[in-house]
């Protein structure tokens, strides 16, 4: 007995010590931005492959993964993961010519397959299948593009996770790969000579051996390719030097007369839009708009018509329309509304227009002309994703679904009004018994943000459930109602699932997103924050059992409220964060987030805003810091995996209290695109297993 009253107060005291972290080394680099000194004692790690930081980083992937494996729970977790996630699962399908292709999933398929079929509901066939190509599923389909007539297909495949694609030719008759074969291409398309001989794409000069990586990608531009020839002997189309920032794009009309270069610095939502008349040998681009104006977002080219989505004039977005032949003339087609305006489809003379109010699908059709027709009657509240086809379709498919209402696929038809249930899963879970409520919140300057609260009916309000509060806020991206597997299993976990709707974000338009970037981005944290306060004060949690959850620009948010507000949370979890604010556009495609956040060497007013929020810098020694989870991976070519490893390592040294800071780093992964599934596994089962401990959570006895 006495043993056994030992071990477990062993066991309860080797609970609540501070963890061994391994040794890293505090340098003495300083850099000086405008005469400020700002010291980076972890620049060594920068240097990401170096034995000292190799060295580091796999001692604390042990200490994390025995943190992690020890937690009893972990292992029901993870069962139950797997079997939520085990049901078939169904793309929208879509064609060109009479082929049709769709993706789709048995069950636990580390990637989806691509299939194809001769109708709608047709027997399909595959016609790529990725996890055939790596015996870890690490391979997966990036970015694909089709011939007009359905008969040829250009597709990217990407591995470990990186933004890098390697472009292949395959033909949908045969299935057979001819021998075309394109590197160092990232974020392309691929744009078809009508008659098939070769398509356009953008590419970026190859980087130096061992930094793929890590350096920046700059200088993007497209190049033509011929069918059968060598890349390198495709012929440059068009560049800017001038701008190497810029990303640029390209969309040639169906009868390949006119061109459409679009131009963007960064992640800025506007944009330069110009044409090109492909007649003309000498290829003279002719600016229509010019850049930082507005959003110029090409729906389709017919004839010489552009039709355009645009925020010219209009922060929530309208429709427009000019003629290449007069481009001056404009012709205005559907004025903005108080909703936000996300995309448009030109399908069989009508346009299909896709906005949000107050974070949740709204569908409208209106004529060519612009005249109103009918809303697109959708089955709830909820994100309808989809609507997209050829200009001659009458039908068109879209998805629903909701935190708590599984995903059906609908045929539409733009005629009649109609929609159709075209294929719905069959999935492990009950939504009569879960609820998702919106409500609105109060934000530190008084502005009114909305948020979703999932939970299970019936669930007293006495602050005693444990809360992810997850948020993004930044490059116009909205955070809309979307079904998961892995969020459901938290509910089944008796856990409550809240999403704020984030200044930075498009929910509102552009005025919304306007309000979180550069010096405004303060706004962002605050709202999160009030998120928290409010999810506290309503006793759907408390600060023991709220954890806070982010990813990307996301995770920057965690680290920025975290290390403002340490006494508010019970957890946090920054997955793939931006960490170092005056750093960040030194590596890979950072230098395209200069328009959204600012730079360090941009101005002293730029610099003063980023340090006052950028994690890495905020780091106070001495301050009891809740349990964190900090997770990045080792092919994340989006975002730096060195911005996780120095606020890990900061984050370590300055912890004052026995809350454990655990960097987590998954091998063979990138920013989370094309991850295999079974990786996605063990990130939710870390996760998971991490809140049951630190939350102190009790699973229900259905585990």
């Amino acid at each position: 007995m006495r043993i056994v009253i030992a071990a477990a107060l062993i066991a309860a005291l080797s609970a609540t010590l501070p963890l061994q972290y391994p040794s890293a080394t505090r340098g003495d680099h300083v850099d000086t931005y405008f005469g400020t000194q700002v010291s980076d004692p972890y620049r060594w790690m920068e240097e990401i492959d170096s034995p000292q930081t190799r060295s580091w980083v796999l001692a604390e992937a042990k200490i994390s993964q025995d943190y992690l494996t020890a937690i009893p729970e972990r292992a029901a977790i993870y069962r139950r993961l797997r079997t939520a996630y085990n049901y078939a699962k169904h793309g929208a399908p879509y064609h060109f010519g009479h082929h049709y292709f769709y993706t789709a999933n048995s069950g636990l398929q580390n990637q989806n397959v691509l299939y194809t079929m001769d109708a709608p509901h047709g027997r399909p066939r595959v016609l790529l299948d990725p996890n055939k190509l790596s015996s870890d599923g690490t391979i997966s389909l990036g970015g694909e593009s089709y011939t007009l007539d359905g008969k040829l297909m250009a597709y990217g495949l990407q591995s470990s996770g990186s933004d890098w694609e390697t472009w292949h030719v395959r033909n949908i008759v045969t299935g057979a790969d001819s021998s075309d074969t394109l590197q160092w291409t990232k974020f392309s398309d691929a744009a078809w000579l009508p008659d098939k001989s070769g398509f356009y794409y953008e590419r970026y000069p190859q980087p130096k051996a061992g930094e793929e990586l890590k350096a920046a990608s700059v200088n993007q531009a497209i190049y033509f390719h011929r069918l059968g020839a060598p890349q390198s002997a495709d012929t440059l189309f068009y560049s800017r030097p001038d701008h190497p920032d810029w990303y640029i794009s390209f969309q040639l009309s169906r009868d390949g007369r006119y061109g459409l270069v679009v131009l963007a610095n960064g992640t800025s939502p506007n944009n330069e839009l110009s044409y090109i008349d492909m007649r003309d040998p000498k290829h003279v681009a002719h600016e229509l708009y010019p850049i930082d104006k507005a959003t110029f977002a090409p729906i389709d080219i017919v004839g010489s018509t552009v039709y355009l989505q645009t925020t010219q004039g209009a922060p929530n977005g309208r429709v427009m329309s000019i003629d290449l032949k007069h481009p001056s003339l404009e012709r205005p087609l559907v004025a903005q509304s108080k909703s936000a305006l996300q995309g448009v489809s030109l399908l069989h003379g009508h346009l299909v227009a896709s906005y949000l109010q107050d974070g949740h699908s709204a569908v409208r059709v209106y004529d060519i002309g612009g005249r109103f027709i009918r809303d697109v009657d959708l089955p709830g509240v909820g994100t309808a994703a989809g609507f997209g086809g050829q200009r001659e379709d009458r039908v068109t498919y879209y998805n629903f679904s909701g935190y708590t209402t599984p995903p059906r696929l609908y045929a539409y038809d733009v005629v009649t009004g109609k929609s159709t249930l075209y294929w719905q899963p069959k999935i492990v879970f009950d939504p009569s018994k879960y609820a998702t409520k919106l409500v609105f919140y109060a934000s530190k300057d008084g502005t009114r943000v909305p948020m979703e609260i999932a939970y299970r009916k019936g669930i007293a309000l006495d602050g005693s459930h444990p809360t992810i509060l997850y948020g993004y806020g930044g490059f116009d991206i909205p955070i809309t109602p979307y079904f998961s597997t892995f969020i459901s299993t938290w509910l089944d976990m008796g856990g409550v699932y809240a999403v704020a709707n984030l200044r930075g974000g498009s929910e509102y338009g552009e005025a919304w997103h306007e309000a979180g970037m550069l010096a405004h981005k303060q706004n962002v944290f605050d709202d999160f924050i009030s998120a928290a306060e409010y999810l506290i004060a309503q006793k759907y949690t408390s600060t023991p059992k709220l954890a806070i959850r982010g990813e990307s620009n996301g995770g920057l948010l965690v680290g920025a409220v975290e290390t403002q507000r340490p006494d508010l949370f019970g957890a946090a979890l920054p997955f793939v964060g931006v960490m170092d604010m005056l750093r960040f556009d030194a590596f890979t495609v950072g230098h395209g987030w200069v328009p959204e956040y600012g730079c360090a060497t941009c101005s002293a007013e730029q610099l003063k805003t980023l340090m006052s929020y950028s994690p890495y810098q905020n780091v106070k020694k001495g301050t009891l810091y809740p349990p964190t989870l900090i997770s990045t991976a080792d092919h994340d070519d989006r975002v730096f995996p060195a911005h996780s490893f120095k606020f890990a390592a900061a984050m370590q040294w300055a912890q004052a209290g026995p809350a454990p800071i655990l960097l987590r780093v998954d091998l063979k992964s990138g920013h989370g695109g094309g991850k295999p599934i079974s990786k996605v596994f063990d990130d939710y089962a870390d996760t998971y297993a991490f809140l049951v401990k630190n939350l102190h959570m009790t699973l229900p006895p259905s585990f």
